[in-house]
């Protein structure tokens, strides 16, 4: 069996990175904000709202795929919006691929980001503020800085969640060559084909390379996250 991918599976995997980035790029400033809204605000609601955050976790994957084509198709309410005052189109097309990826690992994402800010020094902010700094510069010169580990932890595992999805994926933008066939729908395509056995497995080798390494280097980060926060507590 030859391990020399095919123009086919080069095209499934390069759509992919293109997706995954996009769907950090979405998710990740919003993953941003509202986990530090979540670690340091309770507010009414709070409960709900970290709920919803988690919800595509439990969710099935078909039934986030339907809402988007729901919302953000052609005829949606968001989908026409979006269509008619920027000329964006997500249904059926690879942007929106990256909007079902970002939303499936959006609370992968902001579970270090939160950890994140809930763990870093408040008494930090609080100097600063007592020096006259604005809230917006501490958060952007302060605290944002010491959540930066948890910050790129999240990215790392959301784009390793992006890369893999296919349930939310094929539902609402189908398995499309060349538009929508990510490296999971290829695997799938693979699999469902008589004579596919090797592309299923070299697409299977990739993906598991790809989510080892994701693991790995989050692993590290979180790490030196706690040597960090564990040093200025000393």
């Amino acid at each position: 069996m030859s391990f020399y991918l095919t123009d086919a599976e080069w095209a499934a995997i390069q759509l992919s990175l293109q997706v995954a980035s996009l769907a950090i790029a979405i998710a990740l400033p919003p993953a941003v904000l509202l986990g530090y809204a979540l670690a340091r605000w309770k507010f009414p609601g709070y409960t709900l709202v970290n709920a919803l955050v988690h919800l595509p976790i439990v969710l099935p994957p078909v039934v986030t795929g339907y809402v988007l084509l729901v919302l953000f198709g052609r005829q949606g309410m968001l989908g026409s919006f979006f269509e008619d005052v920027f000329g964006i189109v997500f249904a059926f097309r690879w942007t929106g691929a990256a909007l079902a990826a970002g939303i499936m690992a959006f609370p992968l994402i902001i579970r270090p980001v939160k950890l994140s800010f809930e763990l870093s020094d408040g008494q930090l902010e609080e100097a600063a503020h007592s020096l006259g700094t604005s809230r917006l510069k501490t958060f952007l010169l302060i605290t944002l800085p010491l959540a930066l580990p948890g910050i790129l932890s999240g990215a790392i595992l959301g784009f390793a969640k992006a890369m893999g999805e296919f349930g939310a994926t094929i539902t609402f933008v189908s398995n499309i060559p060349g538009e929508t066939r990510t490296l999971s729908l290829a695997l799938y395509t693979e699999m469902q084909s008589l004579s596919g056995d090797a592309g299923a497995i070299r697409l299977t080798v990739i993906a598991i390379v790809v989510s080892i390494c994701a693991l790995v280097f989050s692993e590290v980060i979180s790490r030196r996250l706690s040597r960090k926060l564990g040093g200025q507590h000393d």
